[in-house]
C-alpha cells in the first residue's frame, strides 16, 4: 500500500514541531516526513533536538496516529570547502543517531554541492560517504538523495551514476516531480533505470523552464545562473502526472509495501489546509490511475 505523507514546511511558522503530526492527522494524512527545522534538524547546522524532545515528538505522533516513514535533512556533505564538508559529516552523524532514536528507518537528502565547482563537489561526496556510509549502512538504514537543481549534479542519469557509483544497496534516489525539468525530463526512461533503488517520490508542480524559447518564466539579468522552479500543486504547472505515474506502475512501485509519496507545496502557505487536503486525494486519484493496464 503506498504511504502518503505530508511535508509540513508550509505550517513551520504557524505551528510547533510537536503539534505537526496532529496537524498532518486533521488534514487526512497518515503520515508525516519530517523536514529541517530549527527544533531538530536546521538546514546545515547542527541537530538541535536532545533526547527529550525526540521522546515528546514519538509520542505526539503516537497520540495522533500518524507515523514517521522519513525524515529529510539539508547538510554540505558534498560541499568543496573541507571546513563545511566537515561540519556537514558532524552534523549528519547526529542526525543518524536522531533518526535511530525514532524509528524512522528512511533518510531523504541532497548533495549539497556547488556546480561550477562539480568535480570538486563529487570528490568531496565520495569522502564523506566514505564516514558515513558504514554508520547508515550498520543501523540499517536508508539514504535516499535528490540531485536538486543548483547542485554538482542536476541531471537524472549522472546523478543516478554518481549514487551507483558507491556500490551500496542502502542507497537510493529520491524523484522530486518538481525537478523533473531540471532532471532532463526523462522520467519514462530514467525510473526504469533506478528501478527498486528508487526511495521516495515527491508530489508539487512547476513550470518547464524550457518551454517558450526559455522565457516560461524570467530571472534577472538575462543569462544568470540561477535555478528557479516551484513547488505547485498538482495541475498547475507543467509536469505530466499521468506519464509519471504509469511509469510508477510500470516498474512497481506503487505495489511496493515501502512505497513513498510526499506532498511538498510550498507556494500557497495562505491556503496551506485546502491544497494539503486536495493534494492528498488527487494523489490517491493518481495511484489508482497508475495501477491500470
Amino acid at each position: 500500500m503506498v504511504r502518503i505523507a505530508l511535508d509540513p514546511t508550509p505550517y513551520h511558522h504557524d505551528f510547533t514541531l510537536l503539534e505537526f503530526p496532529e496537524v498532518a492527522a486533521r488534514l487526512g494524512y497518515e503520515y508525516l516526513q519530517l523536514t529541517p527545522h530549527v527544533d531538530f534538524s536546521p538546514f546545515f547546522r547542527y541537530p538541535k533536538a536532545d533526547d527529550d524532545l525526540v521522546a515528546k515528538f514519538k509520542k505526539a505522533a503516537a497520540d495522533a496516529g500518524v507515523g514517521i516513514p522519513a525524515i529529510l535533512p539539508v547538510q554540505r556533505i558534498s560541499w568543496p570547502d573541507e571546513p563545511q564538508r566537515e561540519a556537514a559529516v558532524r552534523n549528519y552523524k547526529r542526525t543518524i543517531q536522531l533518526a535511530v532514536e525514532l524509528g524512522v528507518p528512511v533518510i531523504n537528502t541532497e548533495f549539497s554541492g556547488r556546480p561550477e565547482r562539480s568535480e570538486e563537489s563529487e570528490a568531496a561526496f565520495y569522502r564523506s560517504m566514505e564516514e558515513l556510509l558504514p554508520i547508515i549502512e550498520r543501523e540499517g538504514l536508508r539514504l535516499n538523495i535528490d540531485p536538486h537543481p543548483d547542485d554538482f549534479v542536476e541531471d537524472g542519469l549522472e546523478a543516478w551514476r554518481v549514487m551507483r557509483g558507491l556500490n551500496s544497496r542502502a542507497i537510493g534516489f529520491v524523484y522530486v516531480a518538481s525537478h523533473t525539468f531540471h532532471y532532463g525530463d526523462r522520467a519514462t526512461t530514467l525510473l526504469p533505470e533506478i528501478s527498486d533503488r528508487l526511495g521516495a517520490v515527491y508530489t508539487a508542480d512547476t513550470f518547464d523552464h524550457r518551454r517558450s524559447h526559455g522565457l516560461r518564466y524570467i530571472s534577472n539579468p538575462p543569462g544568470n545562473a540561477a535555478r528557479i522552479h516551484q513547488h505547485l500543486r498538482i495541475g498547475d504547472g507543467d509536469v505530466d502526472w499521468s506519464e509519471l505515474f504509469t511509469t510508477l506502475g510500470a516498474i512497481g512501485y506503487l505495489d511496493r509495501e515501502d512505497a513513498l509519496l510526499v506532498s511538498n507545496v510550498f507556494a500557497e502557505d495562505e491556503a496551506a489546509d485546502d491544497v494539503s487536503r486536495f493534494q492528498l486525494a488527487r494523489l490517491r486519484e493518481l495511484v489508482s490511475e497508475g495501477h491500470r493496464p
